[in-house]
């Protein structure tokens, strides 16, 4: 051989291994050695990580004092429980130099040492912040209790943590640290679960325009004359263009207080959230926000227009209308808006509660809304339970707005944000017709309205019926028929 052998190998002189393949799969000699070590109460499997030494002091100020004394003759000493908590003092002068300015303030340093009496100094260094991040949420569980960190009792109450939102740097840092602590006291018997948080969300970044010259550097914006044909201002020579992650440095941050006084707060939310999934990255576009912005002002029109008319009586009985309405006595017009609406009920609900994809769910906010816009009728309750239950849902992404239209519309002082989420009516996703596409060996022509319910027979006669057919048929010979339920008819024609 010229150089070793990696590749797989069978265990040889090794007793009951013998023959195994040599690997951790599932089968192989590691488990196979680990089953056989437990069969013979011998050992026992276990899952190690590779957690490396962590350094946890910094040369600050900031962050939680190490209630450690260092004297001479006894060494590290801890400060005595009834000194503690150990305070940072204030007059501390910061210069950016040397050592931690806890170090220059020498009456809170120099102190006796507790267990001699003998001149002693204080600990300088302080801990890293990552050390509070890894409990703090156990805190706020407890936050106003003045005699320890936590009540068990009030911790293990609310936590764990149901969902945990945070960015991709957090992954192995805090989160592996944090639940380092949860079994640690877990083990201690202050808590009585395993892992702290139960999902984790890490959402995406925000990313705009950048213009960088041909040796790297960020150009502002500003100084550039063409935003379409944009040169360096200095050289003349064509900038490089992308998206990337927002910051000072790179000139593409968009102040957030000019947004809001331009847009306002909610059609910041409402093109954050429709912009890109949330574990995505989303490139801003002033374009996209302006879209947002005209999409909530055609739903204050609508709110406002109906909650102004003589229709609007209908609300303040709404939930009596819904519970008196007969399916069989509504128009084809109110059962299309009925089916829109718990159609929209039934979409967002399952965005926000599953995957939280929020920016499908603000689509179905913009379906709902076309479907309302398009409504000849507006005085049915069918109309206005559509309208009530629009400004629900686009609760949660536009939370002023819509508590803003839900006063105009009910007068007693309640706020939406206190109604019962809207609840979906199974009965009204029951369609009456389907759209039948009709095609011609295999290319669509046209689309037929026919009852949802019809068979095969029944959907074959609409489609020979239709005019679609009889045009495109005519004069040819049909050789073969294709129905798909629900779907389509395709006629094979020669």
């Amino acid at each position: 051989m010229e150089m070793a052998y990696t590749g797989t190998g069978v265990m040889v002189d090794s007793g009951p291994l013998n023959g195994v393949i040599a690997g951790k799969g599932k089968g192989e000699s590691v488990e196979k050695a680990i089953a056989y070590l437990e069969a013979k109460a011998l050992g026992q499997g276990t899952t190690n990580y590779r957690l490396r030494d962590w350094l946890v002091s910094r040369q600050r100020y900031w962050g939680a004092p190490i209630p450690i004394i260092h004297c001479e003759h006894c060494g590290a000493v801890p400060v005595p429980e009834a000194d503690l908590p150990v305070t940072l003092p204030e007059s501390v002068a910061f210069t950016g130099k040397g050592a931690s300015p806890l170090a220059k303030v020498a009456d809170w340093v120099n102190v006796p040492c507790p267990s001699c009496g003998k001149a002693a100094q204080r600990e300088t260094d302080t801990m890293d912040t990552f050390l509070d991040s890894s409990w703090y949420f156990l805190r706020y569980a407890d936050a106003n209790n003045e005699a320890a960190v936590f009540t068990p009792e009030r911790v293990n109450d609310w936590l764990p943590v149901d969902q945990y939102v945070g960015g991709i740097e957090h992954a192995i840092l805090h989160l592996l640290y944090s639940r380092f602590f949860t079994k640690v006291l877990r083990d201690r018997h202050l808590l009585n679960f395993d892992e702290p948080f139960q999902r984790l969300l890490t959402q995406g970044m925000v990313q705009a325009i950048t213009y960088k010259n041909s040796e790297g550097q960020f150009i502002v914006p500003d100084d550039i004359a063409d935003l379409n044909h944009p040169t360096d201002p200095t050289t003349g020579e064509a900038l490089q263009v992308s998206y990337e992650k927002m910051s000072k440095s790179k000139f593409n941050g968009v102040p957030p207080a000019q947004v809001l006084a331009k847009y306002g707060a909610d059609t910041a939310r409402m093109f954050i959230l429709f912009k890109a999934p949330p574990e995505k990255d989303l490139e801003w576009d002033d374009a996209d926000v302006e879209g947002q912005y005209r999409f909530l002002n055609r739903v204050w029109r609508m709110v406002i227009a109906f909650a102004t008319s003589e229709a609007a009586s209908a609300v303040s009985a709404i939930d009596t209308a819904i519970d008196t309405m007969v399916p069989s006595e509504l128009s084809k017009a109110d059962k299309t808006l009925r089916r829109a609406t718990h159609t929209a009920i039934k979409a967002i609900t399952e965005d926000i509660e599953g995957d939280y994809q929020f920016n499908t769910a603000v689509s179905e906010l913009m379906k709902l809304s076309n479907a309302i816009y398009d409504c000849v009728d507006k005085t049915t309750p069918a109309f206005a339970e559509s309208i009530c239950t629009l400004v629900k849902l686009i609760a949660p992404f536009a939370p002023h707005i819509a508590d803003e239209l839900w006063s105009h519309l009910f007068t007693d002082g309640a706020c939406v944000h206190q109604q019962a989420w809207p609840q979906v009516d199974e009965t009204a996703l029951v369609a009456d017709e389907i759209t039948l596409v009709i095609q011609i060996m295999g290319k669509t022509r046209g689309t037929l309205q026919v009852p949802a319910g019809a068979d095969k027979a029944a959907l074959e006669r609409y489609a020979r019926e239709s005019q679609v057919a009889q045009r495109y048929l005519e004069g040819k010979e049909i050789k073969k028929i294709i129905v798909v339920p629900g779907k389509l008819v395709n006629f094979v024609a020669v």
